[in-house]
């Protein structure tokens, strides 16, 4: 059930960079989660690139399949927008719950 060998070498080509591509920015929103101090900080990378990241290997799931079947595929957009449109939202939720805990225990400021 093996279908790389189907794949043209120019396709294949653009698959493996948009990977590549979408694994790197996934991977500089991992350490940018890692790497910041304070958790409001932290909530910014995995959104905005891992969204990109996610984008990149969307783009390139699309290419691969719609080579092979000689078609386009679309149903990597429904992947796209529900991650795309989920992403942020959960990420706007924890930080609201974070500043309105901050603000209740009082122990560190809440960011302006």
């Amino acid at each position: 059930m093996n279908q790389a060998p189907d794949l043209p070498a120019w396709a294949a080509i653009i698959v493996g960079l948009l990977t590549l591509l979408g694994a790197g920015f996934a991977l500089v929103g991992s350490v940018g989660l890692i790497r910041l101090r304070t958790f409001y900080d932290r909530i910014h990378p995995p959104t905005l690139v891992s969204s990109l990241g996610m984008m990149l290997i969307v783009t390139a799931s699309i290419v691969c399949f719609s080579v092979l079947r000689s078609r386009v595929s679309v149903h990597e957009i429904l992947i796209a927008v529900l991650i795309t449109s989920t992403t942020p939202v959960a990420f706007m939720l924890l930080a609201r719950a974070a500043l309105y805990r901050d603000r209740v225990e009082s122990e560190r400021d809440p960011p302006a």
